[in-house]
């Protein structure tokens, strides 16, 4: 069903332009009072005219309008809340399960030096070192994770490796054990 109201191209552009400025301060004081802060308000109401936007067609003319945004900015409310609590939910639960996981008792300043040696590399050598050793893949499943060809791999898992060492160095700190697993491909 076509509303009259609603033409093609330019009229729709203004039929649209003219209901969001009647009509924004009305719908982002609706959305304010039902949410906790500006952004979800903001995300709600930018949801809302997007859906006025493309059922433009749909939406009566004149005051009711306004009524029909309301309609929609509540289901899109209801939506945000939904996602919300799912959100919150898978919060709490990871919260809870890594709680319950006791902190390594061998854990040592020198342990702690090549964590701080392995976030101060970039995120691509992190990502490569961490395939190979956190995930236990070879070369050619790295080269299928990440996009590229094995002996590409086997170049950037070199770089890592050596820069990986630079910063355990740099520390002062070069536990043998550890990063010998690290540097032969081995998981740590």
């Amino acid at each position: 069903m076509r509303n009259p109201q609603s033409g093609d191209g330019d009229e729709r552009r203004q039929r649209f332009e003219s209901v969001y400025a009647a009509n924004f301060g009305p719908v982002l004081g609706y959305v304010l009072r039902r949410t906790r802060n500006g952004d979800d308000a903001a995300d709600v109401v930018a949801e809302t005219f997007l859906t006025a936007w493309r059922r433009l067609d749909h939406m009566p003319p004149g005051d009711r309008a306004r009524l029909w945004l309301y309609g929609v900015a509540r289901r899109v409310l209801a939506n945000h809340f939904r996602g919300e609590r799912r959100r919150s939910g898978l919060s709490d639960r990871l919260a809870a399960e890594l709680a319950g996981i006791q902190s390594d008792p061998e854990y040592t300043a020198e342990l702690a030096g090549i964590g701080a040696a392995f976030r101060s590399l970039p995120d691509p050598d992190r990502e490569i070192l961490a395939l190979v050793a956190w995930e236990g893949l070879d070369n050619a499943e790295v080269a299928a994770v990440l996009g590229c060809s094995r002996n590409a791999v086997r170049i950037r898992l070199h770089r890592a490796r050596a820069k990986f060492r630079t910063a355990i160095d740099v520390r002062d700190s070069t536990p043998q054990p550890v990063l010998a697993k690290v540097s032969n491909g081995e998981s740590a």
